[in-house]
């Protein structure tokens, strides 16, 4: 029997809302361009050529970035300005084993207090993921998948009860997407990326920790195999 108090995760329907000012609009787009590599690493952000880009006066723009570089995304240099954070294969490999270390835990732990509840939403967040990839495959979307995939990792460790694991986790898995996306775009590496999250739903489910932090790990350590595999100029090193 789950206790009542079991964490409850979140709905897996619900779509981000809305940007509520100039300057969360203005973030959310940056972040999107540097995540998806418009804005490619090291690139010089000059706020005077991005107003018209981003429809935002100088001071919204300037503080978007100082959020950005909260995220590690964007770097100042003083009274030069700003750049797009660099990427390299020493801070990938970092990125991972930490995620390693710090997910395979959450994920141990909402596995053992995960209820009926997370159960169900584990369900319904790895169905609406399995669609987004059929869709994918056919070339369509992937806005809608990076969405879905995010969300089933967060249902996964969902019932972990550390808020502290849970808001290090999603940093992690943010400053990941940006080396997932350079996977995505250029590795000819062949990767079966829903068989890798078939494996861990169905571990998840059937309740084997040990199985299910195995899977997610290699699943982790896919996109750093993957890079590695990139010519020295798509990546440092």
């Amino acid at each position: 029997m789950y206790s009542s108090t079991s964490p409850r995760p979140p709905a897996v329907e619900a779509a981000p809302p809305p940007p509520k000012t100039l300057v969360e609009s203005a973030y959310r787009n940056l972040r999107r361009n540097i995540i998806e590599g418009r804005l490619t690493p090291g690139e010089k952000l000059r706020i005077e050529h991005m107003k018209d880009d981003y429809g935002v006066g100088g001071a919204t723009l300037r503080e978007a970035l100082s959020l950005l570089i909260s995220d590690a995304l964007v770097v100042s240099q003083g009274q030069r300005g700003f750049r797009v954070a660099p990427v390299s294969l020493q801070d990938l490999a970092d990125i991972t084993e930490t995620r390693v270390m710090l997910e395979g835990e959450a994920l141990r732990q909402s596995i053992t207090r995960g209820d009926d509840v997370w159960e169900a939403n584990l369900m319904a967040a790895f169905h609406r993921l399995t669609r987004a990839e059929e869709k994918l495959a056919d070339g369509e979307n992937r806005e809608e998948w990076e969405e879905r995939n995010r969300v089933f990792h967060e249902v996964l460790i969902s019932a972990c009860p550390s808020r502290w694991i849970k808001h290090f986790v999603t940093i992690l898995y943010n400053q990941a997407e940006r080396y997932r996306h350079l996977s995505l775009r250029q590795s000819t590496v062949p990767r079966d990326v829903h068989a890798e999250h078939r494996a861990l739903f169905e571990a998840a489910l059937e309740r084997d920790a040990d199985k299910a932090c195995s899977v997610l790990a290699q699943h982790i350590r896919s996109t750093l195999d993957s890079v590695s595999m990139l010519p020295v100029a798509a990546v440092g090193h």
